[in-house]
């Protein structure tokens, strides 16, 4: 099947989830902005950053459990097998519930430690303030978590966008009340500074559980899955089989967001500056990077619902459109952090000292660009076909055995500071994206000897 007929309902599919990614992220620089319009910016956005970093990192790499639903429940779509998907979702949801009890633990206490880094006292005590206050929104973050991969495998993708959308309007209002303080008349609301950026953002989070389970609803109403009949027993080799398949997935998550965070850490003991101009940096890659990786959710739906119809020819078809379609998107981005590093990073602050100490790093995201977007869409694409272990071991290599290593020996001993990080985890991302690729190719080779030995 031609790559090119893939592409539109691939388009069809992503555009939707690339406006639901980049809602999710603008809640991230939004925080970024507001606290960087407070009084000693550096010291609050490294603040914002450092909290950030820590709970994304162990959140996602936990939450990332839940990507093996994408497989079972797109491959069950595909081969009209509802009342399956209906009892797949029922088992992610009780292992959601699960693993958000597990983070919100772990991010209690992570204050015990991360008060004894060699970080600044100030911005470490903002830190640990902001991730209490983001902690409350952990339920309602996985809860959205599972219900969106069970709307993104029907086909449901606008109510997902929507949500997130909007879910910003409540985050900026959130961040403007509670951040900086307002009084009008006997109405007097304190101004909490980044503990009010963390409040806004777990509320913010709650709006999105509550809409997808609204959205479930009508959906179910409207189309008459038969979701009351995932109300049965629950079968533990079902919830062994999505560990087992997920973990490798999660596992790859935290390998990547855990480098950010080891990067996050090594540039904090440089100071409050060059970790204000790595956290407005890594805001604007991650937000470059949504692109991708909504394109490669979309890659891992379509594939699987293509395996699950025994189409393999449209499976690997679907896989190298994302392929295509992500890293052609990256490239344009590439040119636009080249052409306006300065303004970009205006944006977020007006301090000149940390302005000059994040156009560096958004000229390094300029050069890896490509290569997250090849990496990142041929992994969705690897996961629709069940393989959720080559993207893992992949970017362990990639990022902790070539890129930390590089970054470090350019950083610290070749004295290049933040940027000689930056340079390493390009490093790591050109291996990763290479590599991945070429994985791919070799699995859609498989997949179409399929059609010609059927």
């Amino acid at each position: 099947m031609s790559i090119r007929r893939q592409i539109p309902p691939m388009l069809t599919l992503a555009v939707p989830l690339v406006a639901a990614e980049l809602g999710w992220m603008t809640m991230g620089i939004v925080d970024t902005m507001m606290v960087g319009h407070m009084d000693s910016p550096a010291l609050t956005i490294s603040a914002v950053a450092l909290g950030q970093v820590l709970y994304n990192t162990v959140a996602f790499g936990i939450a990332g459990v839940l990507l093996g639903l994408d497989t079972y429940l797109s491959q069950s779509h595909g081969a009209g097998k509802f009342d399956e998907a209906n009892r797949w979702l029922y088992h992610g949801l009780i292992l959601a519930a699960v693993l958000a009890t597990l983070l919100y633990i772990i991010v209690a206490l992570a204050p015990f430690l991360l008060l004894r880094l060699p970080i600044d006292h100030g911005v470490l005590v903002g830190a640990v303030a902001f991730l209490r206050a983001l902690n409350w929104g952990t339920p309602s973050l996985f809860l959205y978590f599972a219900l969106r991969r069970y709307l993104q495998a029907f086909n449901h993708v606008r109510p997902i966008a929507v949500a997130l959308i909007t879910a910003n309007l409540f985050n900026a209002l959130g961040d403007w009340l509670l951040i900086y303080g307002h009084t009008w008349g006997p109405i007097h609301i304190p101004a909490f500074g980044v503990t009010g950026s963390g409040l806004a953002t777990s509320v913010a989070r709650l709006y999105l559980a509550l809409f997808l389970v609204a959205t479930v609803w009508r959906v179910e109403h409207r189309h008459n899955y038969g979701l009351r009949s995932m109300l049965r027993h629950i079968e533990t080799s079902r919830l062994q089989r999505l560990v087992v398949l997920g973990a490798p997935a999660g596992g790859q998550i935290f390998v990547e967001i855990a480098i950010f965070g080891m990067v996050t850490f090594l540039i904090g003991t440089m100071g409050p500056l060059p970790l204000a101009g790595h956290e407005i940096a890594l805001n604007c890659a991650s937000f470059t990077f949504m692109v991708p990786f909504a394109i490669s959710t979309a890659a891992a739906v379509r594939v699987g619902q293509a395996i699950g119809r025994k189409a393999p020819a449209e499976a690997s078809a679907a896989g190298w459109a994302a392929i295509l379609l992500g890293a052609g998107c990256m490239a344009c981005f590439s040119a636009v952090l080249l052409l306006f590093p300065h303004a970009i990073a205006h944006a977020f602050t007006e301090s000149r000292t940390v302005i000059a100490a994040t156009v560096p790093l958004l000229l390094v995201a300029a050069a890896f660009q490509f290569f997250d977007g090849l990496q990142i869409t041929a992994t969705g694409a690897l996961r629709g076909a069940g393989n959720t272990h080559a993207g893992l071991i992949v970017q362990i290599v990639g990022y902790w055995v070539i890129g930390l290593p590089v970054g470090y020996l350019l950083g610290f001993h070749w004295h290049h500071g933040a940027v000689g990080l930056w340079l390493g985890l390009c490093a790591g991302l050109v291996v990763a994206g290479l590599t991945l690729t070429t994985i791919w190719r070799r699995t859609s080779r498989s997949i179409e000897r399929v059609t010609v030995r059927g």
